[in-house]
């Protein structure tokens, strides 16, 4: 299962009023393992970035004078998400200004809300988490992930910090896949596994109560809904 976690930033709040893209990031995973590949771009909004935008993530309009215009990366971008479950926070803002964008570029017939292939881990979190924050920054400090970095948003970085949050969520990663070295767009990384030596002790076995049981079977329910009933979870228990 190919599944795409992504995040943009735009000029404002509102396509409907005219506002654009002006970065596209996007993680991809398989399995639920992460490959190593990525998307991102910069864009050319072709008009002012409003000020209280440009405070959020820090890019003005002289910063994107240069950029491609959204049109000239269409298609390496629909390349990229074609045939996969995207996952993003807020699903309808994204895929509001992606459809907008997709249009404007005379590509109507390939708008993403179509697909019926998007997951808003921002609903997600509300069933996990009823009546609490589930912004990307309390989810990241819920979950123990570090966000330090984040002093701005950015589309590539906040989709890289959902990613770990949306697993986390939804029953954590088992292993990082590297991907194609010679690709463009991609990212590695690598982990060092310690094996631990525990022969000799003698360990304490503590069984679930029925409480716990059941937390552990609503989560398991979550899991399976949030995969399409995908989930291998349960046809792993003995």
């Amino acid at each position: 299962m190919r599944q795409v976690v992504l995040d943009t930033e735009t000029t404002g709040l509102d396509w409907e009023r005219g506002h654009r893209i002006i970065e596209i990031g996007c993680v991809e995973m398989i399995n639920r393992r992460q490959t190593g590949k990525t998307y991102h771009c910069y864009l050319n909004p072709e008009r002012e970035v409003d000020e209280a935008a440009q405070e959020v993530h820090g890019l003005s309009s002289k910063d994107l004078a240069d950029k491609p215009l959204f049109r000239d990366v269409a298609e390496s971008f629909l390349d990229f998400v074609d045939g996969t479950e995207l996952i993003i926070h807020n699903a309808p803002f994204d895929v509001g200004f992606l459809d907008n964008e997709l249009r404007l570029a005379d590509l109507e017939s390939r708008v993403l809300g179509n697909t019926g292939q998007v997951l808003d881990t921002l609903i997600l979190a509300r069933q996990i988490h009823p009546g609490q924050r589930n912004s990307l920054d309390a989810l990241c400090k819920r979950y123990g992930i570090d966000n330090s970095r984040r002093d701005l948003h950015g589309a590539l970085l906040d989709s890289l910090l959902l990613t770990e949050v949306y697993l986390a969520m939804t029953g954590g990663q088992a292993a990082l896949s590297l991907g194609d070295a010679n690709d463009g767009h991609s990212q590695e990384s690598s982990e060092v596994v310690r094996r631990v030596d525990r022969s000799g002790i003698d360990l304490m076995v503590v069984h679930p109560t029925d409480a716990e049981i059941q937390e552990h079977n609503a989560q398991l329910d979550l899991i399976e809904k949030s995969a399409s009933g995908k989930s291998v979870w349960r046809r792993t228990e003995p």
